[in-house]
């Protein structure tokens, strides 16, 4: 396993447990939910500093992140307002597996347009992973935060 591998996973990972953490915490203050979801998204990105990763070559992933999660949420809280809990779970899995063929578009064009570009648009786990990561951070807590405005959360 090379240094870089290694690094990336632990930096993955690492985020994984703060973002739970971190939202465990705050659990039952939905209020501010979609305002610390976007500031983990935020946490996400800073964390691609240290590998020289150009924060603008994770823009492909971040859309992704924003349209699947940002979907999902609004699906997820108008199945919760018609069927409870099972409702919230169906229109989250219902609305991740529509939302994820829909971001999948929007991914992919934005990453042909990189081609040809300044800005490097080549894959890696850790890219992929935070860019998604974050994007669907940016998502929930952009959808959270207008829902708590409208106290629908």
């Amino acid at each position: 396993m090379n240094k870089r591998f290694l690094l990336s996973l632990i930096n993955i990972l690492g985020l994984c447990v703060v973002i739970t953490a971190v939202t465990l915490v705050f659990v039952h203050d939905s209020q501010w939910m979609g305002v610390l979801l976007i500031m983990l998204g935020v946490v996400c990105l800073l964390s691609l500093l240290p590998f020289g990763i150009q924060l603008k070559s994770t823009l492909p992933d971040i859309v992704f992140g924003v349209i699947d999660n940002g979907i999902l949420a609004v699906m997820a809280i108008f199945g919760g307002y018609l069927g409870g809990i099972a409702g919230a779970i169906l229109g989250g899995v219902v609305g991740n597996a529509i939302t994820d063929g829909i971001a999948g578009i929007f991914e992919g064009y934005i990453a042909e347009k990189f081609d040809g570009t300044d800005v490097p648009s080549n894959r890696s786990m850790l890219k992929s992973a935070v860019g998604k990561m974050s994007g669907c951070l940016f998502g929930a807590g952009a959808v959270l935060a207008v829902a708590s405005l409208f106290q629908l959360s």
